[in-house]
């Protein structure tokens, strides 16, 4: 049976709401449990690596049957708990006292999962453990999360997280993320496990919001055709009605204008004033940083929403992307046009619009 709801990721930034006197104590709060978290996850997967591999590490002879099960539940069983017991306990035991254990359970899930997913390419030798690194997301369940409000005084959505007061940034806002969290106070969506990130002293949340699925008057039998090209990023037929969504003047040249300012800039900081070192030389390319990726993700986010805007104006319960394969291909063919194109990206941002308007999407 097809869910009839859908998962999605917003991130938004959040502010330590505290006296400037004791905000560098929730910081180093934090970055502890992000170190944790790092160590913890690098031991979880070891651990499970070795409990898959253990036949192999140690030879074990073919008459020694063994399971990795709880021994209680299975008489082959070799362990003292559940799988996911054995690991969860060692990670509880190593940082007692040091992060909570609701963090910790929920890192546990998470790698198990992953480790689930990928332990026949550890057998087949074509994939290696994977290594977490310093700057790993935090896990925040749900429970960690308490007194979400929003406040008419500073304009801002605050809760406790980890009994840290927080409230959120969101700036001009142009995208949803002011809706959504509104429909989460009045309880109209359900916030799912989700993560914190620490970047260049900044707090990122990586919040997951389960939404039930918009529902339109659509038609299976009514099938909509789109292809990417270079020429326009979506061409769409659908019933006798066709569209073209962007063009190569106002997506690819506007990118190429970007990269050049961004290349003029670089070649004149050799010339630029000195007196404060790299940092007062970068200046002028600081404000460019990210300018690309950002232009770009917001030109995918307009043309996938009028793609599937297109889809529910004729009615159409399926959207097939023709010769995306072939396509693919050839960009990865020519440098100008793999470096210059998301086909990619724009296909995923497709995708997950079209999962939420309840348009199946077939990639050809």
């Amino acid at each position: 049976m097809e869910k009839s709801t859908i998962t999605l990721t917003r991130k938004i930034q959040l502010l330590i709401d505290v006296p400037s006197d004791q905000k560098n104590e929730m910081w180093e709060k934090l970055y502890r449990y992000q170190n944790r978290c790092f160590r913890a996850a690098n031991l979880i997967a070891s651990h499970l690596y070795v409990q898959e591999m253990i036949k192999d590490f140690f030879y074990l002879t073919e008459e020694i049957q063994y399971k990795l099960a709880d021994e209680k539940k299975d008489h082959m069983g070799m362990f003292n708990r559940s799988k996911t017991g054995t690991t969860a306990r060692m990670v509880f035991d190593h940082f007692k006292g040091e992060i909570p254990t609701d963090i910790l359970g929920s890192l546990n899930n998470t790698i198990q999962s992953t480790f689930s997913k990928n332990k026949a390419d550890y057998w087949q030798g074509t994939k290696s453990l994977r290594n977490f690194k310093k700057d790993i997301p935090i896990p925040l369940p749900v429970k960690c999360i308490s007194k979400m409000r929003y406040d008419e005084e500073t304009k801002a959505f605050c809760f406790n997280m980890f009994a840290i007061p927080i409230k959120t940034f969101l700036g001009k806002d142009y995208t949803d993320k002011r809706v959504i969290m509104e429909r989460l106070l009045k309880e109209e969506i359900k916030l799912c496990t989700s993560q914190i990130q620490l970047k260049d002293r900044k707090i990122f949340w990586l919040a997951v919001f389960e939404f039930e699925k918009e529902e339109y008057f659509l038609k299976p039998e009514i099938i909509a055709e789109a292809s990417l090209s270079l020429e326009h990023p979506i061409v769409a037929k659908a019933n006798n009605a066709r569209i073209d969504i962007g063009s190569k003047e106002e997506f690819l040249y506007r990118r190429l204008a970007i990269q050049a300012g961004q290349k003029r800039i670089q070649e004149s900081i050799a010339y630029a004033r000195s007196g404060k070192g790299a940092k007062r030389k970068h200046k002028a390319l600081y404000k460019t940083d990210k300018l690309e990726s950002r232009y770009v993700s917001n030109r995918l986010h307009l043309y996938s929403r009028k793609l599937i805007d297109f889809c529910i104006k004729q009615q159409a319960g399926t959207l097939v992307l023709k010769n995306q394969d072939d396509k693919i291909g050839i960009a990865k063919e020519r440098e100008f046009v793999l470096r210059n194109w998301s086909y990619y990206e724009l296909q995923t941002k497709i995708k997950y619009k079209a999962e939420k308007a309840g348009i199946e999407l077939i990639i050809g």
